[in-house]
């Protein structure tokens, strides 16, 4: 006679790290937004109790926060290496630029999605909006600083950075849907070279 299949036992003990919650979080942002992130509906996800929720977080807006915060050091971070990642060839460092903010739509689609639905919620939450107007602050002072290398010129910098900015919120708008051209996004990468980066080089 053959045995019954053991059911797997669910558990509340702390083997999950915290980490394993923040991932499981992200991953509910990017499938529905913010309001997807259910304690017990990412419990389930993991296969465990609440209890092991407990053991990493206070509550549910506790886990938000470490999800919110988590996000903005990575951003940050980037920033920070890629202000560092200097090259004797200035065009080649705003090329290599373009790349890196277009990397969440054409590498990571998730971190794309994540950060729209993030937007979205900064539109009802005052300290969501605070948040993203420091990064984008940063990255607008990265932006800044690979432009006036390139073009000498502080205010034309400031400008350019403007506009690759915007260029790359957009681009993120076009990357998200569903279905795409082919090849979009090297051709969203062509334009804004061509305009904002390679017509911009000194005489």
């Amino acid at each position: 006679m053959t045995a019954a299949p053991k059911t797997r036992r669910r558990s509340d003990s702390p083997r999950l790290t915290r980490d394993d919650w923040l991932d499981a979080a992200f991953a509910a942002v990017v499938e529905g937004g913010f309001d997807k992130v259910r304690v017990l509906v990412i419990a389930d996800a993991l296969g465990v109790t609440r209890g092991s929720f407990y053991w990493h977080f206070s509550d549910h807006a506790d886990l938000i926060a470490a999800l919110l915060a988590r996000w903005r050091e990575n951003e940050i971070a980037s920033d920070r290496r890629l202000h560092d990642e200097s090259t004797p060839d200035p065009q080649a460092d705003l090329e290599r630029l373009l790349d890196a903010a277009l990397a969440h739509a054409g590498v990571d689609l998730e971190n794309m999605r994540f950060e729209l639905a993030l937007r979205g919620l900064g539109r009802r939450e005052p300290a969501v909006a605070q948040m993203l107007s420091e990064v984008d602050q940063a990255r607008m002072a990265l932006f800044e600083h690979k432009f006036e290398r390139f073009t000498g010129n502080a205010k034309t910098a400031a400008e350019l950075a403007t506009l690759f900015y915007l260029a790359i919120v957009g681009s993120y708008q076009a990357l998200s849907r569903p279905v795409n051209p082919p090849q979009l996004k090297e051709h969203l990468k062509g334009v804004i070279n061509h305009y904002l980066i390679a017509r911009q080089a000194p005489a």
